[in-house]
Order: structure tokens, then C-alpha cells, then sequence
């Protein structure tokens, strides 16, 4: 073998790595990469994922079931930002979404952050 040969095999090496990477950041960024990722489970699983809703095209806010708490996180490209902790996680029965009210009334909004989040994302949305 002379020294062309290597010199071909090594881009064609090269080429192959490049699109394996290419393909990796695809399902990545599409997402797909949540979906197939698998978790083995002996016991009772603790963490739940409860709802996810998008904001714009680059952030989320997720609710997270850990134990008998739910977390409120801000999902972003650059960061993630907690928003509420520690909130008391309904029984399964009430965890339904149609158990829950589409929009909070005036008498049961309280001036948390959440509900400051919710006035800042219904704004924006006007």
C-alpha cells in the first residue's frame, strides 16, 4: 500500500465519523433522542414527568413528579431556571388534565411565582 491509499481511507474515515455526527445532531436537536432513551427499573419509579408545554421555539416549562412533590422548570437553550419547588403533587385521580381548570379564576390566583409567570406568558400572548 502506498501512501495515496491511506491517505483515502483515512478521508473516507473521516467522511463516515462526519456524517455518524451529523445524524447524532439531528435526532438530538429533533428531539428524538428523549424518546429512545431507556431507564431499567427494579422498584417503583420515583420520577414522572408530568406535563410539558412549549413557550417559544426555544424554551419549555416542565413539571416534574418526584416522590410526592412536583417541580416547576424552565427549560431553555442556554439554561434552566427552577421556578417552584416542593409543590404538593395532586392524587392520581385529580391528575388528569380533564380534572383541571383551563384558567385559574381571580379567587384562587395567588401572587406566587407561578402566577406571576402565568400573567407574564398571557400578556405575551395578547
Amino acid at each position: 500500500m502506498d501512501l495515496a491509499e491511506y491517505v483515502r481511507f483515512f478521508l473516507a474515515l473521516g467522511f463516515v465519523l462526519v456524517l455518524i455526527a451529523g445524524l447524532a445532531a439531528l435526532v438530538r436537536r429533533s428531539g428524538l433522542g428523549d424518546r429512545l432513551a431507556v431507564t431499567k427499573s427494579n422498584g417503583p419509579r420515583r420520577l414522572d414527568l408530568v406535563e410539558v408545554r412549549p413557550i417559544d421555539a426555544k424554551r419549555k416549562l416542565v413539571l416534574i413528579r418526584r416522590d410526592d412533590r412536583e417541580h416547576l422548570v424552565l427549560l431553555g437553550h442556554g439554561s434552566d431556571l427552577l421556578i417552584e419547588s416542593a409543590i404538593p403533587a395532586r392524587p392520581a385521580s385529580e391528575s388528569s388534565i380533564a380534572a383541571r381548570p383551563a384558567v385559574p379564576s381571580a379567587e384562587t390566583a395567588d401572587n406566587g411565582p407561578l402566577a406571576r409567570v402565568a400573567a407574564k406568558l398571557r400578556g405575551a400572548v395578547s
